[in-house]
């Protein structure tokens, strides 16, 4: 028996087994590290990225979709409007101007907004701020649903119209009339999981905080008598950038309404 080709042969065959062990060992250690990044929470995931948000709704986890139409503005509703000169392009969009401008003690002030629309608006405390354009000085208001918005519709838009001292001197309002749930309920997706979109999505970046976080209403279809609502999450970006995200199906809805994905 020659000894030294025996040697060479258990060599070469510990050598194949250590290698062998040694790349068992590697996918064994990989598989755990990927078993332990699947385990990560959504939580700790932005937690890890320093994203922070506010606290965020939970008692939801049902709604349904809305339907509605146009509403026509009548001559008997307008003729109860005071200090007011009404026209209207069509009977669905109301032009007013203020005889006698009106004054807002602070246009962002919800309190100050509110006794003004229900003071001197058709149906005013069925819209809530949305924004205010200072270039332009117009107030932007839309109308609610069960204390939920219709978020940038123009069927339901409420524009006021200021002047440099702060007064309303004019509005142009459109409203959905005959606004009923449908009957059957549907599971939403949980806020957070509407926030873990726009992460997995990357609209979400290292440091940024979720300043908002409500459930409304988001029309895919507009610019039609007749429309659908469907639940919509409406979250913030570090108080400035609107994303919305379909509460049923979970995709990003963009500002004309489509669906992205």
């Amino acid at each position: 028996m020659d000894w030294s080709k025996t040697k060479t042969i258990f060599i070469i065959t510990f050598l194949i087994l250590d290698l062998f062990l040694g790349y068992q060992f590697v996918q064994k250690r990989n598989s755990s590290q990927l078993d332990v990044i699947l385990e990560t929470t959504i939580e700790e995931q932005l937690e890890a990225n320093g994203i922070t948000y506010v606290d965020i709704p939970k008692e939801v986890t049902k709604a349904s979709y809305v339907s509605g139409k146009s509403k026509i503005f009548t001559r008997q509703e307008t003729e109860k409007l005071a200090n007011q000169k009404i026209s209207t392009s069509n009977q669905s969009v109301l032009q007013s101007v203020f005889i006698h401008p009106i004054a807002i003690a602070d246009v962002k002030d919800p309190y100050s907004l509110n006794e003004f629309l229900k003071k001197n608006i058709i149906n005013g405390k069925e819209y809530a701020f949305w924004t205010f354009d200072e270039k332009s000085r117009t107030i932007v208001c839309f109308q609610t649903y069960g204390n939920k918005m219709i978020y940038k519709n123009v069927s339901s838009m409420l524009l006021l119209h200021l002047n440099d001292k702060k007064e309303v001197v004019s509005y142009e309002q459109t409203m959905l009339d005959d606004l009923e749930k449908y009957e059957k309920k549907q599971d939403i997706i949980p806020a957070i999981k509407a926030i873990e979109t726009l992460y997995k999505k990357d609209y979400l970046k290292p440091g940024d905080r979720v300043t908002t976080i409500e459930l409304g209403y988001y029309a895919l279809v507009q610019f039609t008598a007749s429309q659908v609502l469907t639940p919509t999450w409406h979250i913030v970006v570090n108080g400035k950038k609107d994303y919305f995200i379909h509460a049923f199906e979970g995709q990003i809805i963009n500002d004309e309404g489509s669906v992205l994905e």
